[in-house]
């Protein structure tokens, strides 16, 4: 056996016939679930009311407050009058990324004044 072989085999490079047991995509078909089908089981139908909550950020640090009302499940109406334009703007990044990543939606309803909504949560206008 040569010197590179050798160190491929002790670094566990070796060749793919080393692994005997073979796992096909049967094996966790049960566990596949769609993104919709797991924001849907994650923001079930609760016995209490819905919330609203409005958080008016003056930092940057204030989408931490941001960020546990919506992983709550809790729609937020989020005012960044009170912050400078670069703070506003990474604050409205921070939270269309968050809707995003939560199957969400952001929409802006005024000036400076958007509204974060959870999946279960659909907006109409009138």
């Amino acid at each position: 056996m040569g010197a590179v072989r050798k160190v491929a085999s002790y670094l566990g490079l070796g060749a793919a016939d080393q692994y005997d047991e073979a796992y096909g995509d049967e094996d966790y078909a049960d566990d596949w679930m769609p993104a919709a089908e797991r924001a849907a089981k994650r923001w079930q139908p609760a016995t209490e009311a819905a919330k609203i909550v409005m958080v008016r950020p003056r930092k940057y640090d204030d989408a931490l407050t941001l960020g546990r009302h919506f992983r709550e499940g809790h729609a937020v109406v989020m005012d960044v009058a009170g912050m400078s334009t670069a703070e506003a703007t990474r604050m409205v990044d921070f939270a269309a990324g968050l809707a995003y990543g939560c199957e969400g939606r952001i929409e802006r309803i005024a000036d400076k004044v958007f509204l974060i909504t959870p999946a279960n949560v659909e907006v109409s206008t009138a």
